[in-house]
């Protein structure tokens, strides 16, 4: 299907795997990422155009609109873990640049990029968004940034939804094959993970891929405003 696909953050781990998914159909990929050199080297073996783009940044992401032409889907993956705290963390200035760092990886990116370049959304286009469950539980400074993330969602698609733009939110459980945890996963944590799921094993950056392409199926056209719970069962809802 020949569409243009923005992917923030699309170097690594969930980001990656959905552009390689979207490349795989024949879609025009665009990747973003904050290094130059990663970012090349990740589009050219995704088969994906690269631009470098903090998305925290608004002259960055303005830059980013302006090589665009009409975007049939742009995926918000850019996003992670604050930076560690320098210091003692337990101080209001620490504690202050933890949630700063938070809103500004894991809400700002995405709403900044979606305000640069909701004007060249098509008629039938797709946002889709990067949660996660810490949005529901133990998730800090992270996870309350996700739940903003979610929140502003559904305003976003109460505004687009009317020009044809579907919005919806993928959150996703623990996902393994991405540097997340930055190395810091000790095995009895990731066995605590595995085991409340329902099914007994760890997503995959494939099972967040898929349900984000589907998303920009024509059989999701009916579904906006809403947040997917993609998590083998860790969360449930009703």
């Amino acid at each position: 299907m020949n569409r243009t696909v923005l992917v923030t953050g699309g170097t690594s781990g969930i980001g990656r795997a959905i552009a390689q998914r979207f490349a795989a159909d024949g879609a025009e990929v665009f990747i973003t990422g904050r290094n130059p050199d990663t970012v090349e080297q990740a589009a050219k073996e995704i088969g994906a155009r690269g631009v470098a783009c903090d998305a925290t940044s608004a002259e960055q992401v303005r830059a980013l609109a302006a090589q665009l032409g009409e975007v049939d889907v742009l995926v918000n993956a850019a996003g992670g873990l604050p930076e560690p705290a320098s210091g003692d963390p337990s101080t209001l200035e620490a504690q202050l640049a933890q949630w700063h760092s938070s809103l500004a990886r894991n809400l700002l990116t995405a709403v900044l990029t979606t305000l640069a370049v909701q004007h060249k959304l098509t008629g039938d286009s797709c946002v889709i968004s990067i949660g996660s469950i810490g949005a529901e539980r133990r998730g800090g400074s992270y996870g309350a940034a996700k739940a903003a993330l979610a929140a502003w969602n559904a305003s976003l698609s109460a505004e687009l939804a009317p020009r044809g733009a579907t919005c919806n939110v993928i959150s996703a459980g623990f996902v393994a094959g991405t540097n997340f945890f930055r190395g810091q996963l000790a095995e009895e944590r990731h066995r605590a993970l595995v085991e409340e799921t329902h099914d007994k094993r760890p997503g995959t950056v494939d099972d967040i891929a898929q349900t984000a392409f589907f998303l920009a199926s024509p059989g999701a056209r009916h579904i906006t405003g809403q947040t997917i719970h993609v998590n083998g069962g860790a969360f449930t809802t009703r």
